[in-house]
């Protein structure tokens, strides 16, 4: 199997599912849209995975690869190759699928709970409720035919799927100690007041055991869609 890892920046980068993936063997090739790596097609891949980023979706006429990114998030998702977006890579689906992508009421930075939506299956299913690692200031609605999977205090859509096959989760389960210590390190100017977002030395007292629920958690999510 062979799954591309479109990276946004050089700070967000695939977390604890490098370990998933390498010991399944998972032949992982990365796109570094920020170096002007081309994008593959979707018929020479076996599954995508878009990660985030601070830019936004919109961003159309400043970014010159976020149409052609967007157009391969279509095509995999009409050719029922597995999809995973992260964050702006949520964000990225629910554009590629017609939905509109727009500045939420707050900004939510930090550990925070979302909520599982129940009775979904055969989509996946979140628990009722889960800490979850966030970091966004823009949401979106649900694409035509999708599920909701989850939501939250500060925010409505946290996750969404299309067909059997494509996830969206506005919330970060990849998150490593590593990877939040360079969150913030780049994306400090963020960490404004506000409801749902936590100070710097809040969001990096997190104990040992929140990065292991979420990144347990993004196991699930990981076999759901590739196993």
């Amino acid at each position: 199997m062979k799954v591309q890892v479109l990276q946004h920046v050089p700070f967000e980068g695939p977390g604890s599912m490098a370990a998933w993936l390498a010991a399944r063997r998972v032949e992982v090739g990365v796109t570094r849209l920020f170096d002007g790596d081309p994008l593959p097609r979707a018929a020479d891949v076996d599954g995508l995975i878009a990660m985030g980023g601070p830019m936004s979706v919109n961003d159309e006429d400043e970014l010159a690869w976020l149409r052609p990114e967007k157009q391969l998030v279509r095509d995999a998702v009409d050719r029922g190759i597995p999809v995973l977006g992260v964050c702006l890579g949520a964000q990225l689906i629910a554009s590629a699928l017609g939905a509109r992508v727009y500045p939420g009421l707050v900004k939510e930075i930090g550990w925070f709970p979302i909520c599982g939506v129940p009775d979904v299956a055969p989509a996946f299913e979140f628990p009722a409720e889960h800490l979850a690692f966030h970091w966004h200031g823009e949401t979106f609605d649900l694409p035509p035919g999708a599920v909701r999977l989850a939501s939250s205090a500060g925010c409505d859509n946290q996750a969404f799927q299309v067909g059997s096959r494509a996830l969206a989760l506005q919330f970060h389960l990849e998150t490593t100690p590593a990877s939040a210590a360079a969150l913030v390190e780049n994306c400090r100017d963020e960490l404004v007041q506000g409801p749902y977002v936590q100070t710097e030395s809040e969001l990096l007292a997190a104990p040992a055991e929140h990065y292991a629920a979420i990144n347990r958690l993004m196991e699930d999510v990981l076999g759901y869609l590739f196993d």
